[in-house]
């Protein structure tokens, strides 16, 4: 199976967690997407334990790592066209 039109597609999950976590904060990540690993203690290791184990909180990570993504490619676009 290709993967040609997979934007997470070389990524590691760990890669993920960790821009997102570095982008939103553990306190917003956690509000954007309600689990333990994200509200209680968090971390990378406690996160990719549970996310690797649980493929609908998995699932709600990576749609919200594609939406940072089209966010940031639209603020690109608008910073570039004020220009």
């Amino acid at each position: 199976m290709t993967q040609v039109n997979n934007p997470l597609h070389g990524l590691t999950l760990e890669t993920i967690v960790t821009e997102l976590a570095a982008h939103y904060g553990w306190v917003e990540l956690g509000e954007r997407i309600p689990v333990r690993c994200f509200t209680h203690e968090p971390s990378i290791k406690s996160s990719l334990k549970f996310l690797r184990k649980t493929p609908w909180a998995r699932e709600k990570v990576e749609g919200l790592y594609l939406f940072m993504q089209r966010e940031a490619r639209r603020n690109n676009a608008a910073t570039k066209t004020a220009t």
